[in-house]
Formats: structure tokens, C-alpha cells, sequence
């Protein structure tokens, strides 16, 4: 039996910090909970069952990372939405100019919806039927 009780964070790293901030805060509206003068930038995406926040952390990228071929590092990451609020974040999505793709989730009944971040890692969007 697991003792974790949920993911606490999820860090990536970022070519133009401001693009993915505008993407993870301005898009889907985490909320930036750390001080503006630290490099990384810290999103609140949900509260975890002992009070510790869930994060997407954005690192930026440094140059002997940045000089390395691109993709390979994250297969994709997903949040979770309620099914009301499905349709909606599809059509923000596509009013921001990006095309969801449509998923399968191999185990879950669930609806399921894809896009690419600024710097090419997937999110996918997932709520129960």
C-alpha cells in the first residue's frame, strides 16, 4: 500500500518563461503562488489531501538543455476537470487558437482532450463521463 496521497509537483522546463506563464496562468488559470524575483515560477493546480499545494513549476532552460535535440523528456500531463466545466475549457482552448485533440483513456471511462504547451509538452484534460 501507497502512503503518497497525491503529486505534489511537476516541473518544466521552459524556453520563454513569459510564453508558458501566460499559457498555464492566463490560459488555464493556475494561479502563480511564488515571488516574482525566484527563476522558477511555481503554479498552484489544485490542493493535495495533506494541504501541500499541486504544482506546475516552470524552470527556465538552460543552454546545454536548450541545445539538446527536443521531445523525449515528458510524454504528457494531465489535469483533471470536472465534466460540467469540460466543454467550456474546450471552447477557451479553441477561442485561444488551439485545436484539442480528442483521446481515449486506455482505462478510464472518461472524456479526454489533448494540446501542445509553448514548449511542445502535451496536456491532456480528462473528467468522468
Amino acid at each position: 500500500m501507497s502512503l503518497i496521497t497525491a503529486i505534489a509537483e511537476i516541473v518544466l522546463w521552459t524556453r520563454d518563461k513569459q510564453k508558458s506563464v501566460a499559457f498555464y496562468r492566463d490560459l488555464l488559470g493556475l494561479e502563480v503562488i511564488s515571488s516574482p524575483e525566484l527563476p522558477n515560477v511555481f503554479l498552484k493546480a489544485g490542493e493535495g489531501a495533506a494541504g501541500i499545494p499541486q504544482m506546475i513549476v516552470l524552470a527556465p532552460m538552460p543552454p546545454d538543455v536548450a541545445a539538446r535535440p527536443r521531445g523525449n523528456q515528458l510524454h504528457h500531463l494531465a489535469f483533471e476537470l470536472p465534466a460540467d466545466d469540460f466543454d467550456d475549457q474546450e471552447r477557451t482552448l479553441r477561442k485561444a487558437g488551439y485545436q484539442p485533440r480528442d483521446g481515449q483513456h486506455p482505462v478510464l471511462a472518461s472524456r479526454t482532450m489533448y494540446i501542445d504547451d509553448p514548449d511542445g509538452n502535451e496536456v491532456e484534460f480528462i473528467c468522468p463521463l
